[in-house]
């Protein structure tokens, strides 16, 4: 496979409007820190040592391993360094695979589904995988030059890798992924509750009287398995919901409002802080 390699970027937003394409090949590789897109991510993992952590769940990895990231997940590789970390890497805009299902057909399916114990790695099968490999080969070769079709072609290559990656997706239900995979299941299910409860209460002395668990205990685990306190955690997820609600049209009041900020001026603060303008502003730049 004659790979064309790309610099490695750290910007984590979108310069294209449906999807980006990056081949990594690193020999030292600086840490990242714990981030969120307001996109997809498929990420196929070709060597080197590496754990990957999201959302409290870490993967080491395999040579072939896909990873599935949704656009309001916090993730972060920690990659040892002295070998050569090789991954393929492509953002693809929901609405762009909104746009591209059918009623039969939902291609956001393996990113949307959630399962009790779902993980968001996926080994598939030998066959499956060559299969995956020889579309990647193709969609590449396709992203890397500009003869006669390509702009079509890589639609085409793409809407195609996505197809047989929700095909994986759907063979690993029944077939959940252990090896390499390290987790607290009570921290799951907190972190499940917490961001399917992003609007109600989420203090300390509730969470830990609705698990039972004691606060400290759930303090030091959360922060072990996260990267976060809980504090921290709730804030940044309750600033994405709020910038998602913000992109969907509904004004500063409502998502202040629907997010669990407790103190509006402190929602400004940290809104602004966290993406570099207040709510208000980012509001218009959507409409």
């Amino acid at each position: 496979m004659n790979s064309v390699i790309n610099q490695f970027t750290s910007r984590q937003y979108m310069i294209t409007p449906d999807f980006e394409y990056f081949h990594y090949i690193d020999r030292s590789f600086s840490d990242v820190e714990y981030h969120n897109h307001d996109f997809y991510e498929i990420y196929y993992f070709v060597s080197g040592k590496v754990t990957y952590i999201i959302e409290g769940k870490s993967y080491r990895l395999k040579p072939g391993d896909i990873l599935l990231i949704k656009n309001n997940e916090l993730h972060k590789p920690i990659v040892e360094q002295g070998e050569k970390y090789e991954r393929i890497v492509i953002w693809v805009n929901p609405d762009f695979l909104k746009k591209n299902s059918t009623n039969d057909t939902d291609l956001s399916l393996c990113f949307e589904t959630f399962s009790p114990g779902k993980t968001h790695i996926i080994r598939p099968d030998p066959d499956l995988s060559t299969k995956i490999k020889n579309i990647l080969h193709n969609f590449e070769n396709t992203c890397s030059s500009s003869g006669y079709g390509n702009n079509i072609l890589k639609d085409i290559y793409l809407m195609e890798l996505i197809v047989y990656i929700n095909k994986a997706f759907l063979e690993s239900l029944g077939n959940r992924v252990e090896e390499g995979v390290e987790y607290n299941e009570k921290i799951t299910n907190i972190i499940q509750y917490i961001n399917d409860n992003l609007s109600s209460d989420l203090s300390l002395d509730m969470l830990a009287s609705k698990f039972y668990i004691s606060k400290y205990h759930l303090l030091r685990e959360f922060k072990k398995y996260t990267g976060y306190t809980i504090y921290s955690y709730i804030r940044h997820k309750r600033l994405i919901m709020a910038k998602s609600l913000l992109k969907e049209g509904l004004s500063v009041t409502e998502v202040y409002n629907r997010c669990g900020f407790g103190d509006y001026s402190n929602f400004i603060r940290s809104f602004k802080k966290s993406f570099g303008v207040p709510p208000k502003k980012y509001y218009k730049t959507q409409l």
